[in-house]
């Protein structure tokens, strides 16, 4: 009795679709050679998934329970995590059980343990971060050349017109005409044929972790597929160098692609995408978080991401197309 109180109560108000009791998880830590539960507790920052802090007489690890994705489409994640793992990108390494298998049930749900990396994200990052995680990056695109699985986009063009139809009569005029206007913007503007790698495509400020200006992980890997390399460059650039001011953001767009190429050098016709991808990247993130907020999903989640952010970007890019340009 004492036990299920003690573990209980590191439990806090979280993103959480499925909840967690002590005795299930000492349930289903019996299939890991990882010690005994000491103390568990929510992680704020889970959109799509229930994510959980595990701690165990033997260490510390994240334990995900997939709400949407199903096991048989789960091994391309795991085994690309351990995968770059193994190639030195600082990511977490999944866990095995004792019969050698990454993915497990819990509560009806599929989950997996990893390793809990060390480090935390940051709000506001410096060049270094950037340089770090532009470089780190491109290795990630190099190395996974190799990687034996493919997976299509979750969140590609049957997705964008799902959720256009969806979020459209939620829309005021303003941000009605926008939409129209990028829709019509990528129809007239379509992307050829540009180098293909492994993208983690949602590579936010949340999904890195720093001591001080070292990158320690790279985290939530779970959009990630097989696309165009330049588009999970783009994604990271709207993030990271468009939260400070004019001067810095200018600064760590510049440390970041530098380092990028230092690593993979950009082909001419990415360059000559480019404007039209960061568009693309902008537009995608604006319709997720237009769908999250006017279509919450059931759960206790803590926080739902502002749509007005990527609708500035989107705005930012259109008026300053050439932005970037310069640096490449």
């Amino acid at each position: 009795m004492n036990k299920q109180t003690n573990l209980d109560k590191f439990k806090t108000t979280m993103s959480v679709y499925t909840n967690v009791l002590s005795d299930d998880l000492d349930e289903f830590l019996k299939n890991y050679s990882i010690g005994q539960l000491e103390q568990f507790s929510g992680i704020s920052d889970g959109i799509e998934n229930t994510n959980y802090f595990v701690t165990t007489s033997k260490g510390q690890y994240v334990l995900t329970l997939f709400e949407e994705l199903s096991i048989e489409e789960l091994p391309y994640f795991v085994e690309l995590m351990a995968f770059l793992s193994e190639a030195n990108i600082p990511t977490a390494h999944p866990v095995k059980d004792n019969e050698g298998n990454y993915l497990h049930v819990l509560n009806g749900k599929p989950a997996a343990l990893v390793k809990r990396l060390n480090g935390v994200s940051i709000d506001t990052p410096n060049e270094k971060q950037c340089r770090a995680i532009g470089e780190h990056m491109a290795c990630m695109h190099v190395a996974s050349t190799s990687f034996k699985f493919e997976r299509r986009a979750s969140r590609g063009i049957d997705w964008q017109k799902r959720t256009v139809k969806k979020v459209i009569p939620k829309l005021n005029q303003e941000e009605y005409f926008l939409l129209r206007q990028e829709l019509a913007y990528h129809d007239m503007n379509k992307l050829g044929s540009l180098p293909i790698s492994v993208i983690h495509a949602d590579l936010f400020r949340d999904n890195a972790l720093f001591i001080g200006d070292e990158l320690t992980g790279i985290i939530d890997f779970y959009y990630a597929y097989n696309g165009y390399s330049l588009y999970d460059l783009a994604v990271t650039i709207n993030d990271w160098c468009m939260s400070g001011e004019v001067e810095q953001n200018e600064h760590n767009s510049a440390a970041l692609l530098q380092a990028y190429q230092m690593v993979r050098p950009i082909e001419k016709n990415e360059r000559d995408a480019w404007p039209v991808v960061l568009r693309a990247a902008a537009l995608r993130f604006w319709l997720s978080r237009l769908k999250d907020k006017y279509f919450p999903r059931d759960g206790k989640m803590t926080h739902i991401k502002d749509p007005d952010v990527f609708k500035k970007i989107i705005e930012h890019r259109v008026n300053c197309p050439d932005e970037l340009m310069k640096i490449f």
